[in-house]
């Protein structure tokens, strides 16, 4: 026996008339809330997909409740699916998502005005309907497979044990079966295609990029880097066309030119011989004689945002050199849910070259040595010394930008903030050693900058930085009180779906707008350098001039 309406809803998609009408309704409460903005702005395929994924999500969550509750010999969530069939919960739940579909274009029209984008399409509605459809469809499908491959199980092992704990060994063997082939199987070749495609990229070089003439620059002739293999980002990090006349035209003052030290994966063999050639190219171009010193640990991809080291040369006059080596392919996002370890060990390598000469020189010989990264190279960037390392030899700074959620120095000063400080910018202790900053400033601080300066900067609408697992059952801290200038109010938390929109969210953060999401902007990292360097601002002229420069695409 089934319900009326759906076996009427069975002749437009076959197989309907056998859902539960609870977990139906559900599922269309995931379905309508997913549908609401969060970070981030979302096509409305991508909305589409995320809507489908909260439907599922929900329908299954609520089968397995009621198949727990009946294996435990409680009433009241039967199993058995006449008792699950209720014409008023269907239409609920289809007035609830026809409705939801006619909100989310306005709800996504919110967070735009937040972002100064323009409104989404008109047509939008249909196509999330669509992709949500097959998406959901295509989870319960998923889902029945699994209930049957622990019926299967447990008929076999009924006659060999009672009917209860058969089920149990079933649904354990199911989980071990489905996690070997979405993991092994499906996962692993996925994720090594897509490694093989990324380094199919990286080491692709149009003919018309050409090594570098000037001797000082990694993979020019006289370099120990040879240019064929210091990979596509390094090759866009060295061939930065900002020179010291560039830099002298913003500034108005004379100025030198930067050094720029790359080494790419394919340079060498290993983190520590990378990290060997990195500090021999370093030597060799005279980088310990600059007035600033700077490792800037890339990106998944082995990118340095040129947003954040044009404010760096434009202040320093160019009379700074950066040292970079590359630790992988992927986007950092992909490499940060998969192998957040990725890239600890070259970051840690390089900085053991790069402090252990430094350290060797007469102190009063020495450049300023500083830390930089963003993204997954801030993360890698924090790992990179621990206590033992500064005891004797500090760095004077850090300069971090979209630090991710695991960072380990992040998450322990932003637990540590002061009372009454949000965590989208909190005040940590006095303020004289580490400070935050996002679009708006720097938050309160209570005493002048001590020896040591560290500085993250961050956007509240930054998924990267504010993702975290515990998103699943609990509001987490930067959702409560006042929220910060881009996190607009309409986003609500909710179990479950919040943690699938911010999930999505991770892997679409460089789709905002500059100054928005994962997307920090040139201004920013200015004002984030000025505090680390100790440096005086540039005046408004040279300000002016430094925030027209373009930018290439974002390479993470």
């Amino acid at each position: 026996m089934t319900c009326p309406m759906l076996q009427r809803l069975n002749r437009l998609v076959p197989g309907v008339a056998r859902l539960s009408t609870p977990a139906l309704m559900l599922g269309a409460l995931c379905f309508s809330a997913a549908l609401s903005p969060s970070l981030v702005p979302r096509t409305g395929l991508l909305q589409g997909v995320l809507a489908g994924a909260s439907f599922g999500a929900g329908y299954l969550v609520w089968v397995l409740l009621a198949l727990c509750w009946s294996l435990l010999g409680l009433r009241g969530l039967s199993p058995d699916r006449r008792t699950w069939c209720d014409p008023a919960l269907v239409l609920a739940a289809l007035s609830l998502m026809i409705w939801s579909l006619g909100q989310a274009a306005h709800w996504q029209d919110a967070l735009h005005a937040v972002m100064g984008l323009p409104p989404v399409e008109s047509a939008r509605p249909l196509t999330i309907a669509a992709t949500a459809l097959a998406v959901a469809w295509a989870l319960i499908l998923m889902g029945r497979l699994f209930r049957r491959a622990v019926l299967s199980v447990a008929r076999r092992l009924t006659p060999l044990m009672p009917e209860r704990l058969a089920l149990l060994l079933g649904f354990l063997l199911a989980v071990l079966l489905f996690n070997f082939i979405g993991n092994d199987l499906i996962m692993r070749q996925v994720l090594g295609a897509l490694d093989r495609a990324y380094a199919r990229l990286d080491a692709h070089m149009p003919a018309a990029v050409q090594p570098p003439s000037d001797p000082l620059r990694s993979g020019s002739a006289d370099s120990l880097v040879r240019w064929e293999d210091i990979g596509a980002s390094g090759r866009d990090r060295v061939a930065d066309p900002l020179d010291a006349a560039g830099i002298a035209a913003i500034t108005g003052r004379p100025a030198q030119e930067p050094l720029r030290v790359y080494v790419g994966l394919g340079s060498a063999e290993g983190p520590r011989a990378r990290a060997a050639l990195a500090l021999a190219e370093a030597i060799r171009v005279g980088a310990f004689e600059r007035e600033t010193l700077v490792i800037a640990t890339p990106t998944g991809t082995g990118w340095v945002d040129p947003a954040a080291t044009l404010p760096l040369e434009v202040l320093t006059g160019g009379d700074v050199a950066t040292v970079s080596v590359q630790y992988s392919y992927l986007p950092s996002w992909m490499a940060l849910l998969t192998s957040p370890e990725y890239g600890r060990e070259t970051a840690q390598e390089t900085f053991a070259a790069i402090h252990g000469h430094w350290r060797s020189l007469p102190p009063e010989a020495r450049p300023r040595l500083y830390l930089f990264g963003l993204s997954l190279g801030a993360l890698n960037s924090d790992l990179a010394a621990d206590f033992f390392d500064l005891i004797g030899a500090p760095y004077q700074g850090a300069f971090w930008a979209g630090p991710p959620f695991g960072s380990r120095s992040w998450r322990q000063v932003t637990d540590g903030r002061q009372p009454g400080t949000p965590e989208w910018l909190p005040g940590f202790r006095d303020g004289s050693v580490v400070r935050f900053m996002n679009q708006q400033g720097t938050a309160a601080v209570a005493a002048p900058w001590g020896p040591l300066r560290i500085v993250y900067l961050q956007y509240a609408s930054d998924p990267i930085t504010f993702f975290s697992p515990s998103i699943l059952w609990r509001e987490p801290d930067w959702m409560k009180g006042p929220r910060g200038p881009d996190v607009i109010q309409e986003f609500r938390w909710l179990p479950l779906v919040t943690f699938l929109q911010v999930g999505f969210d991770v892997i679409t953060a460089t789709t905002t707008p500059t100054g928005y999401g994962h997307v920090y902007a040139v201004q920013h990292y200015l004002a984030g350098w000025e505090q680390v360097l100790d440096l005086p601002p540039l005046d408004p002229e040279a300000a002016a001039r430094l925030q027209a420069v373009k930018f290439p695409p974002l390479a993470d």
